[in-house]
């Protein structure tokens, strides 16, 4: 699979990944051996890049990756995780000591004695204005608990404002064919500061696969039931902040753009590989099968200038009034 460098870590990583949010909680149970399963599926098919967070499944997806990775120390894999949501969230809750302890718990959680790369979790927006926060990452760089550090955004100014510091080496955002405007302002300013770009949601939480109907019901326990309106975390995380009626007509003519030999979803994933800037896409997978397929996305042709313009027009007629303004 294609290898791309993630900005300042001097790193590279595939340019598709795997996130592993559905392999620690908020999208249903998985077991142990199936998430294991999963993960090796990922790297045998190219994959070289796992994306986690503390939190997810309260640390079980990095025990997970740690297990494995401890089962095939041959596996050349770069685990980028995340830290910041175990805590109330206010700004003064990022600082040094918090930052230690928090790596620590992920250090033996991966069991490694460095981390490749740790990201701020979608912190408050003061805290992108703060030097003293980005005085403790050096510290922690300095300290050798991480290799290198850098943010997971909710926002466009967010990013813009992460990228904007010297020590940030990628900037993780959503982008996907319902969510363009990182690419007005983001994207190349990230490309200018050699900062790399993780994109996330690339899926519209599923929405772009075409595969659900208004009659699909997700499980009590899936964000995509409990976070529709943004009760238990951002809205844009579930569904991209589309809600899922407009989501499934938006998704249903989306479909109709993929190429012969491709899925939805791996045009979706391909789209987003295609935009200048981009180093990685991290979609999850519940399954080896659907892992599989993720990777097989690195390896489609481009999407023809008709189909980008087709996106960009979809978006604009029925997507761009609920999302562009508010992320």
């Amino acid at each position: 699979m294609e290898q791309r460098v993630l900005g300042r870590t001097g790193r590279e990583i595939s340019v598709v990944g795997l996130g592993t949010w559905q392999l620690g909680a908020d999208w249903g149970q998985i077991r142990e051996e199936d998430a294991l399963e999963v993960l090796d599926a990922a790297v045998r098919a190219g994959v070289t890049f796992f994306d986690t967070a503390d939190v997810y499944g309260d640390g079980r997806s990095e025990r997970v990756i740690g297990r494995y990775l401890a089962e095939r120390p041959d596996a050349d894999v770069f685990v980028a995780t995340k830290m910041g949501r175990r805590v109330e969230q206010r700004p003064e809750n990022y600082h040094l000591d918090h930052f230690r302890a928090w790596t620590d718990r992920s250090r033996t959680n991966l069991g490694v004695e460095t981390l490749d790369l740790v990201q701020l979790h979608c912190p408050p927006t003061a805290v992108y204005s703060s030097d003293a926060v980005f005085d403790a990452l050096d510290t922690l760089v300095a300290e050798k608990r991480v290799a290198a550090y850098a943010v997971s955004v909710e926002t466009c100014a967010e990013a813009l404002a992460a990228i904007a510091r010297p020590g940030t080496a990628s900037v993780q955002i959503i982008l996907n064919p319902f969510r363009l405007k990182p690419l007005e302002q983001v994207l190349p300013a990230a490309a200018r500061a050699g900062v790399g770009i993780i994109a996330r949601v690339p899926l519209a939480s599923g929405l772009l696969s075409g595969r659900y109907t208004r009659d699909t019901v997700f499980a009590p326990d899936d964000h995509r039931t409990f976070n529709r309106g943004g009760e238990a975390f951002d809205q844009g995380e579930t569904f991209s902040g589309v809600d899922f009626e407009t989501g499934l007509e938006a998704a249903a003519e989306f479909s109709g753009l993929a190429p012969e030999g491709a899925t939805p979803a791996q045009t979706a994933l391909r789209w987003i590989v295609q935009q200048p800037g981009v180093t990685s896409v991290i979609p999850g997978a519940r399954s080896p099968r659907q892992a599989v397929a993720n990777a097989e996305a690195a390896a489609l042709p481009p999407l023809t200038d008709g189909t980008l313009r087709a996106v960009s027009d979809l978006y604009e007629r029925r997507i761009r009034p609920q999302v562009h303004d508010r992320w």
